[in-house]
């Protein structure tokens, strides 16, 4: 049988993996306002409390600051001030913790890599420190030359 197996708790149940999902097709981009929008309301239900989901990194709250680019939505949490999107680029020959760039031009150029990078686009509130991961989605290898191979045949 084709596939691969996990195995899952309880421990004598192991489920079969479409081969599909381990294929090396570049993935796609993943976005994650559905369960922002779900923490948020179970924010205003009581059922969790703010400060679970209030609690940026320094870090995080001073990249907002400083190379955030407003999201012109209002903070689902505390609703006093607009969002920031901060992105970060993770993949080969990149910092440890992943770069953050400052402008679009920097992200778009991370983006063409020759190597496979992985983006990922944080909200975050600067005033009640809420942040949320918006999407994730690939850059670079593969996904870099299809999109340079396609722009060079649209323009012959």
């Amino acid at each position: 049988m084709a596939g691969v197996y996990c195995r899952t708790s309880p421990p004598d149940r192991v489920l079969r993996v479409s081969p599909r999902a381990t294929s090396p097709v570049p993935e796609a981009s993943v976005e994650y306002r559905l369960l922002r929008d779900s923490v948020a309301r179970r924010v205003r239900l009581g059922k969790l409390a703010r400060e679970d989901v209030c609690d940026a990194h320094p870090e995080l709250l001073r990249a907002a600051k400083h190379v955030g680019r407003p999201t012109g939505d209002e903070c689902p949490v505390c609703e006093a001030t607009t969002t920031m999107e901060v992105t970060y680029v993770f993949g080969a020959k990149l910092p440890p913790g992943g770069t953050c760039p400052g402008t679009k031009a920097e992200l778009q150029r991370l983006l063409r890599r020759d190597e496979p990078v992985s983006a990922y686009s944080v909200e975050v509130c600067t005033s009640c420190k809420f942040h949320h991961l918006l999407r994730r989605y690939p850059g670079g290898g593969e996904v870099a030359a299809t999109k340079r191979t396609t722009k060079r045949q649209s323009t012959s």
